[in-house]
């Protein structure tokens, strides 16, 4: 069993920064085998691909309109992924959910991944 927690979501100003963490844990659990995605989900709307990035961190995957503004990171050391969010615009507001699956690509569909946390609120005002 893997626990995924989110973190670092609050209310910004358009133009601002935030960094959203998402700590991993379980029984003997390591993140070095598995691969991590941030989705959003904006209200009355469906759960949208945000970012994904390979086991090793080798490898990353943006959508078109966040590319450019937000970068996935992650410290398998510390069993923790990231995502820096600049340049913040209202159309960013939106739950984020930090996503886990095992394998070493990455990918950008929600039914690819096993393990999901409850979430953190990012609201952009304008």
């Amino acid at each position: 069993q893997v626990q995924l927690v989110e973190s670092g979501g609050e209310l910004v100003q358009a133009g601002g920064s935030l960094r959203l963490s998402c700590a991993a844990s379980g029984r003997a659990f390591s993140m070095y085998a598995w691969a991590m995605g941030w989705f959003r989900q904006a209200p009355g709307k469906e759960r949208e691909f945000v970012a994904t990035i390979t086991w090793s961190g080798g490898s990353t995957y943006y959508s078109d309109s966040v590319k450019g503004r937000f970068t996935i990171s992650r410290d398998n050391a510390k069993n923790t992924l990231y995502l820096q969010m600049n340049d913040l615009m209202p159309e960013d507001t939106a739950v984020y959910y930090c996503a886990a699956t095992i394998a070493r690509s990455y990918y950008t569909q929600s039914d690819d991944y096993n393990y999901w946390g409850r979430g953190t609120q990012v609201t952009v005002s304008s």
